[in-house]
């Protein structure tokens, strides 16, 4: 009888060791050890703040800290000027992660630094998913009433704007995508944030900051950048 029970307390063991999590077992996403770091480039008018739901999520979902970077900067100035910033940065991300590529996921005016970066100062090279939720890609009636330098650069038609859409609007082999809300008031037309070679989605109802909140959204850019 001792016998018995020795042996099926070991069976019980090994089963328990064996036998996934819940978690697992319901196929919840992990990030493969050798994931992009993502870096977070927040829009007008913000900060890195911008992003604490949005990095808890992918926290939550298997990604370090060492691998997440929402960063900060003086959303005043010309966006080629936090671009060269943004390509600094980029290069202390990959240094210090060891990693050859980044994700880059913005939130509005983001959108366009990166995009200069990843057109003007090499960044196709080094970005491997590029993400934009409620870019002002081609302008935004918003940016009328605002008058520092990023902003004028927002409105239609402005010289920034013509020469960061000339061309190809999706250079290089990086991966480029977009997500626009019709509810969306910062944003007019809304059709500024669709990219030509881009894929462009459209959220539910969503405002301006809340698609930086969405859990669907999320999920949506989760699986984007680690496909």
């Amino acid at each position: 009888m001792k016998k018995q029970l020795f042996v099926a307390a070991v069976l019980g063991a090994l089963l328990a060791i064996l036998s996934p999590s819940p978690a697992s077992a319901a196929g919840s996403p992990t990030l493969a050890s050798a994931g992009d770091p993502v870096v977070f480039v927040h829009g007008w008018n913000s900060d890195a703040s911008t992003w604490n739901t949005m990095a808890d999520r992918f926290r939550a979902d298997g990604w370090p800290d060492s691998r997440l970077d929402p960063w900060g900067y003086d959303y005043r100035q010309s966006n080629a000027t936090t671009a060269q910033q943004l390509s600094a940065e980029i290069d202390r991300v990959l240094a210090a992660t060891g990693a050859s590529k980044v994700d880059v996921v913005t939130h509005s005016m983001g959108g366009l630094s990166s995009r200069y970066y990843a057109k003007n100062l090499g960044g196709t090279a080094k970005i491997d998913a590029w993400v934009s939720l409620g870019g002002p890609n081609h302008g935004t009636d918003t940016a009328n009433v605002c008058f520092d330098a990023s902003c004028v650069e927002m409105r239609p038609g402005s010289s920034f704007l013509n020469d960061l859409n000339a061309g190809d609007e999706t250079p290089g082999s990086t991966r480029y995508a977009t997500w626009w809300s019709p509810c969306d008031t910062v944003i007019n037309p809304d059709s500024s944030v669709a990219l030509s070679g881009a894929a462009n989605t459209q959220t539910a109802c969503l405002s301006h900051g809340d698609l930086h909140e969405d859990a669907t959204v999320y999920s949506q850019v989760r699986d984007m950048i680690d496909s």
